[in-house]
This record gives structure tokens, C-alpha cells and sequence, in this order.
């Protein structure tokens, strides 16, 4: 998964970033929040790890502007040396998920991160196995068919469809993309992501008779939308 943290102290930035290394996680550190949301603003992450004071921005600014854009789905857990209950009861109320004091318990915290991020997305940690309308994912053989029909796809690819399909109906930044299918950060433009998606949506059929569109999002990246949800929701409203 790919994690944001805002912390001050460098000491405890590097520590909360080598625990969450060891983790198999993707990583981006700030020291100051008005950084770090400029960023969010442009790029996706799965979990916020927040600082409760901060410069420039605190903690606190930055959970509230999440918030505001939708950011609904997104966990956030704060990391702070204020270990009062008045910070933590504040923090809790304003929308964060979790609250830790520093220096954090390495094996603790490494676990508290898991914890929300399987609540925040359960398909991410579902079975090996799991269905997507038509389309059946085997992680174990990294193999994806189509209407029962194996499709040949090589190992980035498969990584690239499941990223999706694990996340329908949210927007995932070129990035993040990267991040979470070539496993290291992006770092200057480039066109790999476009082509990849653009094949991946030919050998998969990703169309609306299957019942998905992988759209691009204007400046961001890509969202995987299921059609059959959408009027789902219009009968909703309608009845």
C-alpha cells in the first residue's frame, strides 16, 4: 500500500518510515503539512499517518481538508509526542481512525496500519481467489479470466488489473499506480502507465458489455467504474 506521513521530528519520520518499509509499503514523508497537501491534492494514497502539530499545516488542517474533498474512505491514523486525551478525544471527533504517541511500539504500530487497512479496503485482502462480474482473478497463478476464458497476461499486467479491480470506483493517481505495480515511486513523466492501461483495457474487454469502464481522470490517473453499480444506485433513487 502506499502510505503519506507528516511528522516534524526527523527522528521519528525515519522511524515511522522504516517500520512501514519493513512492511512491504510505499512510502512519502513531509515535514511540513502544507507540502504534504499540495501533494494529496495531485496524488492518491491508501493511509495518512499524521502528525498532531505540524508547520505550516497541522495534522489537523490537513485531516479536515481531506474530509472536505471526499475523502471518506481514506484512513488516517496520527502519531504524536502529545499524548493527552483532550488531543486524542479532538482527533478521533474530527475524523481520524486511530491515535498512537511517539515513539511508537514498532510491531504495535506496524499492526494498527494493517488493521485499517484491511477495514478500508477488503478486497485488497480478501482470498486469493475473488470475482469481478465476468472477470475471475486467481492471485495464486496471477491469472485472470474472462466469461471462464483465460486471458494471457504477463505478470505487470496482471498486477496493473487486479490494482484496479481491487479499487473500483476510485480514483488512483499515475503515481500511485506506479508505486503499487512497478514498486517504487514515480519520479518524471513518462508514458508507460497510459500504454499499459490502454492495452490492459483491449485484452481484458473493459467495456461497457462487461459491465466496466476504465476511465481517465482529467490530471490524476485512472478510475475503474462498475456500470451495473451505477444503475444500481439510479433504481435506488428512483424507487
Amino acid at each position: 500500500m502506499r502510505i503519506a506521513i507528516l511528522q516534524r521530528d526527523p527522528v521519528q519520520r525515519q522511524l515511522l518510515e522504516k517500520i512501514l518499509l519493513q512492511a512491504d509499503h510505499s512510502v512519502l514523508s513531509y515535514d511540513d503539512g502544507l507540502s504534504m497537501s499540495k501533494s494529496l491534492a495531485r496524488s492518491t494514497v491508501d493511509l495518512l499517518v499524521l502528525d498532531w502539530h505540524g508547520v505550516r499545516l497541522s495534522g489537523a488542517d490537513v485531516l479536515r481538508a481531506v474530509r472536505a474533498v471526499g475523502g471518506d474512505r481514506l484512513p488516517v491514523v496520527f502519531a504524536s509526542t502529545d499524548t493527552t486525551e483532550e488531543s486524542a478525544v479532538r482527533a478521533l471527533a474530527a475524523g481520524a481512525d486511530d491515535y498512537v504517541s511517539l515513539p511508537v511500539r514498532p510491531a504495535e504500530f506496524r499492526e494498527r496500519v494493517a488493521a485499517l487497512l484491511r477495514r478500508a479496503y477488503p478486497d485488497r485482502y480478501s482470498t486469493a481467489s475473488f470475482d469481478a462480474g465476468p472477470y475471475h482473478f486467481d492471485a495464486n497463478r496471477q491469472i485472470v479470466t474472462l466469461h471462464g476464458a483465460p486471458v494471457q497476461l504477463s505478470g505487470t499486467q496482471y498486477r496493473l488489473a487486479s490494482l484496479f479491480f481491487a479499487n473500483v470506483g476510485r480514483v488512483l493517481s499515475r503515481d500511485h499506480i506506479f508505486a503499487m505495480v512497478w514498486g517504487r515511486e514515480f519520479r518524471e513523466f513518462t508514458r508507460t502507465i497510459d500504454s499499459h492501461v490502454s492495452r490492459l483495457r483491449l485484452l481484458l474487454e473493459i467495456e461497457q458489455q462487461n459491465g466496466y469502464r476504465l476511465q481517465p481522470v482529467y490530471k490524476s490517473g485512472y478510475r475503474l467504474l462498475n456500470l451495473h453499480q451505477g444503475d444500481a444506485a439510479l433504481e435506488k433513487a428512483a424507487a
